[in-house]
């Protein structure tokens, strides 16, 4: 039962990533579809689905993880050990892939989709070591309503009252922009900035409350059906805040949050069942080799971008060459752009399964 669990969150971690790298990588951003792009400011597309899903399999899998390490007799201490130790070194990869071909320090970005993953891991499972569930709860409806009273009615200092429809008249904007050291993704501000990482956090406490209901000595039907009831209130929750605070990736608004938490519990729960109860697992075998080893093909995704996007090192951009041909041919742009992406997936799934075969899983 726990491995079919287990099992379940690879393949939803792995197309997870499989999503992240289509989205990241197309042939041309100057063709890409709109639902493959994320949202200017206000609104999702489901493309902002993505990240906030990754970060709840994070929070699933610290519940399962830890709990099993728990009850094989090691220590508190032990486990925060390791906790911050992969912390750092998430984090450190993804400075790594940031400064990835050219090392210009005097462009450094310290903020990120690593870094950020390492922030809530290294939160969620501290949070699960020392607190209670008790504490874990109040800790995330703190956040939430913490960061929707800040951000929707604190005047910003030289701003005034904030202006939630624009970048730069809110909190983040103004913390990131006094305190952020380095590159900013959007000059002035980025997207996994300082303040928007404590509502971030609260991601992976919800993959951590799902985590719980598939601990719980209940038949597996019935888990399910909890994560579906739990699923549909989170998505009902998230549109009614956003009326007062607007779903937003960008700022990683507390309907946003709340929202994608939604999202996510639905998707824990449709794996559950199809994988589990219907296993109908040998379809997606593919995904679960992502799924393992997803760290490691989100870096090597970044890592070979210089062959197969840049001119940096072949004398030529294969991506650019592919747009021609598709252009020549008379293929629409965006098809494209997007059957680039795919193949460029496939050429990561070569190694990606070498390691799945060999069951070399590269935990960092």
């Amino acid at each position: 039962m726990e491995n079919r669990r287990l099992l379940s969150l690879d393949i939803l971690r792995g197309l997870t990533i499989i999503l992240m790298i289509i989205v990241n990588d197309p042939g041309s951003w100057s063709h890409v579809y709109a639902p493959l792009l994320h949202a200017e400011w206000n609104g999702i597309t489901p493309t902002d689905y993505i990240f906030p899903c990754f970060l709840f399999i994070v929070g699933v899998s610290i519940v399962l993880s830890m709990k099993k390490q728990q009850d094989q007799g090691k220590s508190r201490t032990e486990l925060i050990k390791k906790v911050l130790w992969r912390s750092l070194k998430i984090y450190a990869v993804g400075i790594f892939l940031w400064l990835w071909p050219n090392f210009d320090f005097n462009e450094i970005r310290w903020v990120g989709v690593l870094p950020r993953i390492a922030f809530v891991y290294m939160a969620c499972a501290i949070l699960f070591l020392y607190g209670s569930r008790k504490i874990q709860w109040y800790f995330g409806i703190s956040a939430l309503l913490g960061y929707w009273v800040v951000m929707a009615y604190f005047p910003v200092p030289g701003i005034g009252f904030p202006d939630l429809s624009m970048p730069e008249k809110n909190w983040a904007h103004f913390i990131d922009n006094l305190l952020l050291p380095g590159r900013l993704w959007q000059e002035t501000w980025d997207p996994e900035g300082i303040l928007s990482t404590i509502p971030a956090i609260v991601s992976g406490l919800i993959g951590m409350w799902a985590g719980y209901v598939l601990l719980q000595k209940d038949e597996l039907k019935n888990r399910i059906n909890l994560l579906f009831f739990y699923g549909f209130i989170l998505l009902f929750l998230g549109d009614l805040i956003q009326w007062f605070f607007p779903i937003n990736k960008n700022l990683w608004s507390s309907s946003f949050t709340v929202f994608t938490g939604g999202i996510g519990m639905l998707s824990l729960a449709a794996f559950t069942y199809f994988f589990d109860i219907k296993q109908s697992r040998y379809q997606f075998k593919f995904a679960h080799a992502f799924g393992v080893n997803s760290i490691t093909a989100y870096s090597l995704s970044s890592i070979l971008t210089v062959v197969f996007y840049s001119s940096k090192w072949l004398g030529l951009s294969l991506s650019d060459e592919f747009m021609l041909l598709c252009d020549r041919l008379g293929l629409p742009l965006k098809l494209g752009s997007l059957i680039y992406a795919l193949l460029y997936v496939i050429i990561l799934w070569i190694p990606i399964q070498v390691l799945f075969k060999k069951k070399i899983y590269i935990k960092l």
